[in-house]
């Protein structure tokens, strides 16, 4: 959803997520997990959820984006400013990495090795992934940007989740500097493509799950997999198994293409049904989404009572001035 803030409606948009659950993820997760699904068949690697998770929702969003269209004003000043608190995101960053430990770790489904192994590879990409990130930043604006990092760890984070249980800690330095370097030059895609994608969710996620899911295919381990004592797999190519590089593609590929193509037609359908077009007016866009859907708001509050104490400073400092003059 965060490719499409500030110019989407909040009813049609949990409609849609509901019918988004139902007709996309739910195939993806069935396929990827159930035993009987094509990609578990056919030899397809997603510990925890490289394709179900963030190669969907990434795809969904540049969908979103694409499809909805770009906020009024975009590629103006009017819309060229930076996250409006840092403190937040960090604080974001934080609960989010704290809960990947959770559905990483958790995905082992028993407290044991694997599970301790998940944990630790997790945290190796997203710190690595992090520095990468600001360092990267710092080539251009020469200052060390917390923003940068968050993302950058975000990005480890999700490109390990496919493989968390699969490969050793090595392994996942890799994983945090591959996606930090390709995730980072992602996010330019939107404006060679000319679409508004607010969040990067789809050079995070998107492009990030991708990276996530073909690393899998090089750095599978059979011997990491089977630190829970049950695991069997024939691992990636450090164990000469290089066909999973090609499950790893058709899995991906597969993702990408159902989702894409899924999406849009949910987004066509209910642009046509009465009420239920997400996409804002100019006029709600112009006022504030916060405020033309919720009637809230973040800071104006404090805002408003700042402006009016200046109001009438600057109404005394007007009097006594007149009254000096006279």
């Amino acid at each position: 959803m965060g490719s499409i803030a500030e110019r989407s409606r909040l009813g049609p948009l949990m409609i849609f997520t509901f019918v988004w659950t139902t007709i996309v993820y739910d195939p993806i997760v069935c396929w990827t997990w159930n035993s009987k699904g094509w990609s578990y068949v056919m030899g397809g690697l997603d510990f925890a959820g490289g394709t179900p998770i963030h190669i969907s929702s990434g795809t969904t969003a540049l969908a979103l984006a694409s499809y909805i269209g770009k906020r009024h004003g975009y590629g103006t000043t009017r819309l060229a400013y930076e996250p409006q608190n840092t403190s937040y995101v960090v604080l974001g960053t934080a609960f989010l990495w704290f809960g990947w430990f959770g559905f990483n770790g958790g995905s082992a489904l028993s407290a044991n090795l694997r599970a301790a192994s998940a944990c630790i590879v997790t945290n190796l990409a997203a710190s690595v992934g992090g520095i990468i990130w600001m360092l990267l930043d710092y080539r251009l604006n020469k200052k060390w940007s917390i923003i940068g990092f968050c993302s950058g760890a975000i990005t480890g984070l999700v490109a390990i989740t496919p493989a968390a249980g699969l490969v050793g800690a090595p392994a996942a330095v890799a994983f945090g500097v591959i996606s930090g370097f390709i995730c980072n030059f992602a996010t330019k895609l939107k404006f060679f493509a000319r679409y508004d994608d607010v969040l990067d969710v789809f050079a995070i996620h998107g492009i990030g799950g991708i990276v996530g899911n073909l690393l899998t295919a090089f750095f599978a381990q059979a011997s990491i997999a089977g630190f829970d004592g049950i695991t069997v797999i024939p691992g990636g190519w450090i164990d000469h198994h290089y066909i999973q590089l090609g499950y790893q593609l058709a899995d991906s590929a597969a993702g990408v293409t159902y989702t894409f193509v899924m999406t849009t037609i949910i987004l066509w359908i209910m642009h046509y049904i009465p009420g239920l077009s997400l996409r804002a007016s100019e006029e709600a866009e112009i006022l504030g989404i916060d405020e033309a859907e919720m009637g809230e708001f973040m800071y104006d509050y404090v805002g408003m009572e700042a402006k009016m104490e200046d109001s009438l400073q600057n109404n005394s400092l007007a009097e006594l001035k007149v009254q000096e003059l006279q």
